[in-house]
């Protein structure tokens, strides 16, 4: 599938009202709350979540503009990369998080909207690209985020590395 810069923009933009919706309604007792993963791997709470959620947008929009990774990600499989976002953003306030989402979102459009249209389409994609923007950042708000939420209907963990049902998104990344 070829794709367009409208159509990305779109997407990118939807997916950041529903997940902005879910944080502005989060209470303080809302962010430590664990999120249902596999014992293997680290104990996320919501907060440990949206942190994944943003710096997986953040490199999209690096990769987006011809940056290479950070210094401390390179050479690290996204396991490792996952470990250190968790590290680095686990004792972070829930005021600096937000500030982040807001920031990475207000980065992503300035980043797509400088991107030339023809460059979205000259490829063929799969239909979810780019994938952190939209797909990803909706499995991890559906079965991490609005999962630990009260109310929410249990769902079971799934065995590491399988898929997720939403749009691709695997419990590696």
């Amino acid at each position: 599938m070829r794709h367009t810069r409208t159509e990305v923009i779109a997407r990118t933009r939807r997916e950041f009202a529903r997940l902005d919706r879910v944080v502005r309604r989060l209470g303080a007792a809302d962010w430590k709350r664990r999120v249902p993963r596999p014992p293997t791997r680290d104990p996320w709470t919501v907060k440990d979540a949206l942190c994944h959620i943003l710096y997986w947008k953040e490199h999209t929009a690096r990769v987006i503009r011809g940056e290479r990774r950070l210094p401390e990600m390179r050479g690290l499989d996204i396991e490792a990369m996952n470990r250190l976002i968790y590290e680095r953003w686990q004792r972070r306030r829930p005021s600096e998080v937000v500030e982040w989402h807001c920031r990475v979102h207000a980065d992503v459009l300035q980043t797509l909207a400088k991107t030339p249209d023809a460059w979205f389409g000259r490829r063929e994609r799969s239909s979810e690209w780019p994938l952190d923007f939209d797909g990803h950042s909706a499995a991890h708000r559906v079965k991490d985020i609005e999962a630990a939420l009260p109310g929410a209907a249990p769902r079971p963990a799934r065995a590491s590395g399988t898929r997720s049902v939403t749009r691709g998104a695997t419990d590696q990344r």
